[in-house]
C-alpha cells in the first residue's frame, strides 16, 4: 500500500478530527480515553450516549455498502477514521461488537430481512451486541461447542452456557454458535449461527468479578431461551463458515486505530520515564526504542495486509500479525511497570483504583490468549502456511 494520502484523504482527516474536537467536550469530556481494554466497565451509560451521537452523525458503519445505509468509505479513509478517533482519545466503543463483527456477518451471510431488522439499530447506536462463542469446555476448540438449539414450532429453543462473554450484562442481543446436530461428523458440521435477544426470562448473566472489583465479561446461561426461527444466519448446520467469517472481520481497518491506541500508551510510558528520570537508564531507553520500532513494524505490516486482501478472507499474515502485536503489547505492559518503578505497586485510590498504565499492564496479560492464543496462531502458520504435519490431536 502507498502510505501517502491524497488531498481527498487529508480533507477527510481534517473533517473527522474537527468533528471529534467539537464533540469530545462538554458532557462527553468525561469519556475521553475511557472504556478501552481493561476499562470496559467504565461509564457505560455515558459511552452509550456517545455511541448514539456517533450514529446520529453517520460515523457508524462507515465501511458498510451504501446499499445497506453505510458510507462505503475506502479502506484508506476507514483507517484515517480509526486513527483520528484513537488520537483524539475517543472512548471505547460499546457498539464495536455489533458494528465490527455482527454487522459485516449479516451483510455477507444474512437475508434481506435480517439486514433490514438488525443493521439500522446498530447504525443508530441503539442496540448493543455480545458474542457467544466460548464455553467452559470449548475455548480455542470452538468446534467442541455443546450449547444446544432445537427447533420448536416457529422458535429455536436454546440451552447451554457461554463464558467470557464481553459486555453481556449491557447487551440487548447475542450472536451464538449452537449445536443443532449432535451426531454430525466432523463436529464442526453440526453447528448453527443464531441470534438471540438477551432480555428474556431464559437468559441469566453472571458477571465474573475480578480482583479489581470490575467485571468486563460474564458467564451467560441459556435455559429454554427462545428466538424466532428466522434468526439463524446462513444454513442450519452451516454455522461454522459463518462463525469463521465473523472472526475474519476482526482483522479489518480498525487495526490502525488499535495501533494508535498503542501509540497513546507508549507516549504515556515515555512521559513517565522523562518525569521520573528512568529515561536516563540505557536499558530502559533501549526497550523504549524497541517498542517504538515494533509499533512502526505493526503499522506497515497492517498497511500491506489491508492493501492486498479481502477482509472476509484474510491472508496467513493475519496470524503473524496477531502473534506480533499481542507479544509486543504484553512487553509494553512490562515496560510500563518497570518505568513506573515502585509506584507501579500502589493503587491510586481505594479500593482498587488503578492508573491507565496499571490497567493496561493487567489487561495485556490476556493479549496472547484471547482471539486465538499464540500457540494456536503458530499451529495455523505451521500447518496452513508452511505445510508442516498437523499437530497430534
Amino acid at each position: 500500500m502507498d502510505a501517502q494520502f491524497t488531498e481527498e484523504d487529508e480533507a477527510f482527516r481534517a473533517e473527522i478530527a474537527g468533528w471529534l474536537e467539537a464533540h469530545l467536550c462538554g458532557e462527553f469530556e468525561i469519556v475521553k480515553g475511557r472504556g478501552g481494554p481493561g476499562d470496559e466497565h467504565a461509564l457505560f451509560e455515558e459511552r452509550h450516549a456517545w455511541e448514539r451521537l456517533l450514529g446520529e452523525h453517520g460515523w457508524i458503519g462507515i465501511g458498510w455498502p451504501k446499499s445497506v445505509g453505510g458510507r462505503e468509505l475506502s479502506i484508506t479513509q476507514q483507517m484515517i477514521f480509526y486513527e483520528e478517533y484513537a488520537r483524539a482519545g475517543g472512548p471505547g466503543r460499546v457498539g464495536h461488537i455489533g458494528e465490527g463483527l455482527l454487522a459485516p456477518t449479516i451483510i455477507h451471510f444474512g437475508t434481506e430481512d435480517q439486514k433490514k431488522r438488525f443493521l439500522p439499530k446498530i447504525m443508530s447506536g441503539e442496540e448493543v451486541w455480545c458474542q457467544g462463542y466460548s464455553e467452559p469446555s470449548a475455548g480455542s476448540d470452538l468446534a467442541a461447542a455443546q450449547m444446544r438449539a432445537e427447533l420448536d414450532g416457529d422458535d429455536w429453543v436454546l440451552n447451554g452456557q457461554k463464558v467470557w462473554t464481553s459486555g453481556a450484562e449491557w447487551s440487548d442481543w447475542c450472536f451464538l454458535v449452537c449445536r443443532t446436530d449432535p451426531d454430525a461428523q466432523p463436529k464442526h458440521r453440526g453447528i448453527s449461527y443464531i441470534l438471540c435477544p438477551m432480555d428474556q426470562p431464559g437468559v441469566e448473566v453472571r458477571p465474573i468479578v475480578q480482583m479489581t472489583g470490575d467485571s468486563e465479561f460474564s458467564e451467560t446461561f441459556f435455559s429454554d431461551a427462545r428466538t424466532p426461527k428466522e434468526n439463524i444466519v446462513g444454513e442450519v448446520n452451516g454455522g461454522w463458515a459463518v462463525a469463521m467469517g465473523t472472526l475474519a472481520f476482526e482483522r479489518g481497518a480498525s487495526t490502525l486505530g488499535q495501533q494508535m491506541s498503542f501509540q497513546n500508551e507508549l507516549d504515556e510510558v515515555i512521559k513517565v520515564a522523562k518525569e521520573n528520570g528512568k529515561s536516563k537508564d540505557p536499558l530502559i531507553r533501549q526497550r523504549i526504542a524497541e517498542a517504538w520500532s515494533g509499533l512502526r513494524i505493526q503499522r506497515y505490516h497492517a498497511l500491506r495486509t489491508l492493501s492486498g486482501s479481502d477482509e472476509a478472507d484474510p491472508p496467513p499474515s493475519s496470524s503473524i500479525s496477531k502473534i506480533f502485536w499481542a507479544s509486543w503489547h504484553r512487553d509494553l505492559g512490562k515496560l510500563a511497570m518497570d518505568v513506573m518503578g515502585a509506584d507501579a505497586e500502589l493503587a491510586e485510590g481505594a479500593p482498587y483504583d488503578l492508573s491507565g498504565l496499571q490497567r493496561m499492564f493487567l489487561f495485556t496479560r490476556s493479549d496472547t490468549i484471547y482471539a486465538g492464543s499464540n500457540q494456536i496462531q503458530r499451529n495455523i502458520i505451521s500447518e496452513r502456511v508452511l505445510g508442516l504435519p498437523r499437530e497430534r490431536r
